[in-house]
């Protein structure tokens, strides 16, 4: 009795084990698959530099338009950008 409970518990262990390497080893063709049709598409896209380039190009003709057009400096804008021309006049901890 017990040998033939042994030789069913082996058995099933044994299907149990195929199906597991069968899932697993199908997982792994549709990992394959998958990256195959990734690198299809990588190889039929255009260069980034190509695109870069074409970016950089247009971002650096046209002005930004948050910041105004000005044809001089403003010399009040140096407090912003410069700091104070004069140290002691500072409280800040910073300067």
């Amino acid at each position: 009795m017990q040998s033939e409970q042994v030789r069913s518990m082996v058995a099933d262990t044994t299907v149990t084990g195929k199906h597991r390497i069968s899932a697993a080893f199908n997982k792994l063709q549709q990992e394959t698959h998958s990256l195959q049709k990734e690198l299809e598409q990588l190889e039929n896209t255009e260069a980034a530099s190509s695109v870069c380039k074409d970016i950089l190009h247009d971002v650096e003709t046209r002005p930004d338009p948050l910041l105004p057009i000005t044809s001089e400096p403003n010399p009040s804008w140096d407090r912003w950008f410069e700091g104070p021309q004069d140290k002691s006049v500072c409280k800040c901890c910073i300067m």
